[in-house]
C-alpha cells in the first residue's frame, strides 16, 4: 500500500492481504505482472457476461468474477514492485483493465434490460436502457473516478512527497509525448490520451492548480501539514466514488434483477457524494493558497 489513509478498509484487511498472497505465488512460478492483467481483464468481462443473465446462479457468479478481477488488479502492482518489473506496458494495461470491466458490465446490462418492462410500466426499456448506460457511464463514472484518483494522486504527494505520488501534470506529460520518435505510435497514442486525462483534471480544480504552483514556488511545512489534515476527511468521499462501493451496489441491484438501479445510484447518490468533494476540496484549496500567501509575506516582512 502507499497509504492506508488513501486506502478502503475492504482494500486494506482483505484485497491488499490477498492480492499480496497471491503476488508471492505468481511470483514464485515466475508469472510476469502482464499476465495478470490480462487475466484481470478476461475475468471482468466474464463477470459482464454473467450479468447479462438474470437467474441468481450466473449473477453470483459474475459477482465472483468481479471479486476475482478486482483481486488480480491489486496483485499486479504488487507482485510487479516485489520482482521490478514497471514498464510502460504494464502501466497502459492497467489503466485500461478496470475501463474493460465497466464497459462489459455496463453492455450486458443495457443488453439484459432493453426489452424487460419499466418498472410498474407495460413500457419495454429499449434504448432507454442504452442512454441511461451512456450518462451513467461518460458523464458520471469516468468524471467521479477520474476526480477522486486525482485527489489520491494529490494527498500522496503531501504525504510522501513526489516519489511517492503519481501525480502528473498536463504540460509535462505533453513535453514527453512530443519528444517521442513516431514510430513508438503505441506510446504516442497512449501519452495523446493521458495528456487529455491531466488536462481534464486540471481543468475541473482550478483552486488547486492556483494553489498547487505558489505551493511548489514557497514550500511551507506548516502549510503541508494544514493541507493533509484537511484532505485527509475528503479520501473518505474519494474512496467512495472509487471501486468498492460501487461494485456492491452493482451486486446487489442485479441479484434482485434491478440492475437500473445501479445506473440511477451513480447518477444521483455518487455524483452528490463527488460534487460535494469536488467543493471541499477547492475550498480547502482556496484556504491555503491564502494561508501560504500571508505566511509569505510574514516571512518576507521579518527578513526586512
Amino acid at each position: 500500500m502507499k497509504s492506508r489513509e488513501t486506502e478502503e478498509w475492504i482494500d486494506v484487511y482483505f484485497t491488499r492481504p490477498v492480492g499480496l498472497v497471491f503476488a508471492l505465488f505468481w511470483k514464485k512460478l515466475g508469472v510476469h505482472p502482464n499476465v495478470v492483467t490480462i487475466l484481470s481483464m478476461f475475468l471482468g468481462v466474464a463477470a459482464g457476461y454473467c450479468f447479462y443473465f438474470v437467474d441468481l446462479q450466473h449473477n453470483i457468479i459474475g459477482m465472483l468474477f468481479m471479486v476475482f478481477a478486482n483481486l488480480c488488479d491489486s496483485t499486479d502492482g504488487q507482485l510487479a514492485r516485489l520482482t521490478n518489473q514497471k514498464s510502460f506496458l504494464g502501466r497502459l494495461l492497467d489503466g485500461l483493465a478496470g475501463e474493460v470491466w465497466f464497459v462489459a458490465v455496463y453492455i450486458a446490462i443495457a443488453l439484459r434490460m432493453q426489452n424487460q418492462y419499466m418498472p410498474n410500466t407495460d413500457v419495454i426499456w429499449g434504448i432507454g436502457i442504452w442512454a441511461l448506460a451512456i450518462v451513467a457511464g461518460i458523464l458520471c463514472h469516468v468524471e467521479q473516478t477520474s476526480l477522486a484518483d486525482y485527489y489520491r494522486q494529490i494527498h500522496l504527494f503531501f504525504l510522501n512527497g513526489k516519489d511517492g505520488s503519481e501525480l502528473d501534470n498536463s504540460l509535462q506529460q505533453r513535453a514527453y509525448y512530443l519528444s517521442l520518435d513516431k514510430k513508438e505510435w503505441l506510446k504516442r497514442l497512449f501519452y495523446s490520451n493521458y495528456v487529455g486525462y491531466c488536462r481534464n483534471q486540471e481543468r475541473r480544480t482550478t483552486e488547486f492548480q492556483s494553489f498547487f504552483k505558489f505551493y511548489l514556488r514557497y514550500p511551507d511545512e506548516s502549510v503541508r501539514k494544514q493541507f493533509l489534515e484537511g484532505s485527509r476527511p475528503l479520501m473518505f468521499y474519494a474512496n467512495v466514488v472509487s471501486f468498492n462501493v460501487r461494485a456492491l451496489i452493482l451486486y446487489f441491484s442485479c441479484l434482485i434483477n434491478m440492475p437500473w438501479l445501479y445506473f440511477i445510484f451513480e447518477m444521483t447518490i455518487l455524483q452528490i457524494v463527488a460534487i460535494y468533494m469536488h467543493k471541499q476540496h477547492e475550498n480547502l484549496s482556496r484556504q491555503m493558497k491564502v494561508e501560504l500567501r500571508q505566511r509569505q509575506k510574514m516571512q518576507m516582512e521579518g527578513r526586512t
